[in-house]
């Protein structure tokens, strides 16, 4: 039950935050990337579990997340280079680094989010 209900908040939150990225300049790589984490947890709130592509996806996010965290001011940076400032203050990426930063925490997120479908079904078949 717990499961089914977290899955309904992730899946309408995954929806919300591509209908966000709409308007963006490359809305053609994140829309598609929360809508693929929205129906993956929208079919597991409906006890539909697709475990390969929970790998594969959560494989992809991370590989991508990577790259965010070492590109020039991309996450590395606004650690070391502008010592971490806040990064929601406005929804207006004004600094380099906002933008990158924030992708890669929607990464970590979708990630953690199907990770947890994956190691939910492990334990259902186990």
């Amino acid at each position: 039950m717990f499961l089914s209900i977290l899955n309904g908040f992730f899946c309408v939150a995954f929806v919300l935050f591509a209908y966000v990225n709409l308007n963006d300049g490359d809305s053609w790589i994140w829309v598609p990337i929360y809508m693929v984490a929205a129906i993956c947890c929208g079919l597991a709130a409906f006890h539909l579990y697709y475990p390969v592509i929970y790998l594969i996806a959560i494989a992809v996010y991370l590989v991508y997340a990577i790259k965010l965290f070492f590109e020039k001011d991309g996450v590395k940076d606004w650690i070391m280079k502008y010592n971490k400032p806040s990064i929601v203050e406005s929804m207006q990426a004004t600094k380099p680094y906002i933008e990158k930063t924030r992708e890669f925490f929607g990464l970590i997120i979708i990630s953690a989010a199907l990770a947890i479908n994956y190691f939910a079904v492990n334990n259902l078949h186990s």
